[in-house]
């Protein structure tokens, strides 16, 4: 045997080795460690249907069954498969509920018991009670370190203890606010290297209890979409867009006009949520001739009707960067001024109140209050970043700061909903990197 054929033989030998012991391992592991790669994560709820997430090692063919908590009910069961094409995603619907109920769930692969949890409904509450009291997180910019594709030098990224913070509170659900993920170069140039950056994201110790308490609900911005500062001509939009809906569970997806976007809109309780697509449309920054937008009309004018069409107490706007800030910098709205304007002047035309913009993006978190010449107040309130290096830029030149709300270090931000139909308020919170509170504002609706 020629000394290249006794290494080929040995390392055939240790390769076995090596394998006969990593599956000696798995055998010995509890069946949610042997066959769930992340989650389960609760998807978007509403009356009478729940999203649960969950992405496995490899194709499989999952039983997902579900009952109500209370009294005598039987299982409602289905069989859910997967596939490499999707990196093994399971997108569980329990349809067929009750308004305001209690459920459990479980999750089998054969006979064995993956994973086991519980949710519950929204509430019939409308012309019968009280809207609920109830919370929501939101946060943005979660960098987590890979060290083999991460820049060389100081890790980007910092502790994901935060998001055992976040589960301690007493949320329903958490609205993440774009760069979620931070694609690298390795990653954006392909659909299996866009399928590893999430897929490192989700499986995440630190965020497992997170994704089973509470329901989660997603925007993107450049670095869930594509490179840095990514625009509408980024060639493989096609393939983030495809990793969002696998990734993430929101209820919808697309406009009339914009059906590659990823905007879409839910209730919850006495709040709506509309969520905006800030860059599959958007114009290069240095653009000097053309469109120079952001949304682009179609988003604009779905928008707007649509929040002339609300009839919830606060209507909450999702977008990826910052909208009222009048700090003219990075990728503010305020650097698109016609744009801006255009959204700023039709608020107040239509006199649409009780807007409040949800944003991320900067690595700094701030309340923005802009006011119009006949009353109408509106509110951003930049959350971030939850994971990724800081930057404090309270000196950038944003003249509608509210005083006392610029915060420069790991934090997420939280939205309260107190009070009875007549005396409503929404509650506006800070909290750093250990939980704790760092601002708070109150918010009463305009009559």
């Amino acid at each position: 045997m020629t000394m290249k054929n006794r290494e080929l033989t040995n390392n055939r030998s240790l390769n076995f080795s090596l394998a006969l012991s990593l599956l000696l391992s798995l055998s010995i592991c509890t069946p949610t460690s042997a066959q769930i790669k992340s989650g389960p994560m609760l998807g978007y709820k509403e009356m009478k249907e729940v999203a649960i997430w969950v992405q496995t090692y490899g194709e499989e063919e999952l039983f997902f069954s579900y009952k109500k908590k209370k009294g005598q009910h039987k299982w409602a069961a289905r069989t859910y498969s997967s596939s490499k094409e999707n990196a093994y995603c399971f997108h569980l619907i329990a349809d067929g509920l009750e308004p305001g109920s209690d459920y459990e769930y479980k999750i089998h692969r054969d006979k064995e018991l993956l994973a086991e949890g519980e949710f519950s409904t929204l509430p019939l509450w409308n012309y019968r009670t009280d809207p609920p009291n109830f919370s929501f997180l939101i946060g943005s910019c979660t960098y987590t370190n890979e060290t083999e594709y991460d820049r060389p030098g100081k890790p980007y990224g910092k502790s994901m203890k935060i998001f055992q913070e976040m589960a301690k509170k007493d949320a329903e659900a958490m609205l993440w606010l774009g760069d979620n993920i931070y694609l690298r170069e390795a990653d954006w140039g392909s659909k299996s290297g866009i399928q590893h950056r999430y897929s490192h994201f989700k499986s995440q110790d630190s965020l497992q209890e997170l994704w089973s308490k509470m329901h989660h609900y997603a925007i993107w911005d450049d670095h869930d979409y594509g490179p840095n500062d990514a625009n509408r001509s980024f060639i493989n939009k096609d393939l983030t867009l495809q990793a969002f809906k696998d990734f993430w569970a929101n209820p919808n997806y697309g406009i009339e006009g914009c059906e590659e976007c990823i905007t879409g809109m839910f209730s919850y309780n006495d709040l709506d949520f509309f969520l905006m697509d800030n860059r599959s449309q958007r114009s290069p920054n240095s653009r000097k001739t053309g469109s120079r937008e952001i949304l682009g009309d179609a988003q604009i004018d779905w928008l707007i009707d649509a929040l002339l069409s609300s009839k919830a107490r606060f209507k909450i706007v999702a977008i990826g960067g910052q909208l009222l800030s009048d700090a003219a910098v990075y990728e503010n709205h305020a650097t698109f001024p016609e744009e801006r304007e255009k959204i700023l002047s039709l608020l107040e035309k239509e006199e649409i109140k009780n807007v409040i913009f949800l944003s991320g993006d900067r690595h700094k978190t701030e309340l923005t209050k802009y006011e119009t010449e006949n009353g109408l107040v509106y509110y951003d309130f930049t959350s971030s970043p939850l994971t990724s290096t800081s930057y404090n830029t309270i000196d950038e030149g944003n003249s509608l700061r509210v005083e006392g709300t610029h915060f420069a270090k790991q934090n997420f931000g939280m939205l309260r909903m107190e009070g009875t139909y007549k005396e409503r308020k929404l509650i506006l919170s800070t909290f750093d990197a250990s939980g704790k509170l760092v601002w708070e504002k109150e918010i009463m609706p305009q009559r």
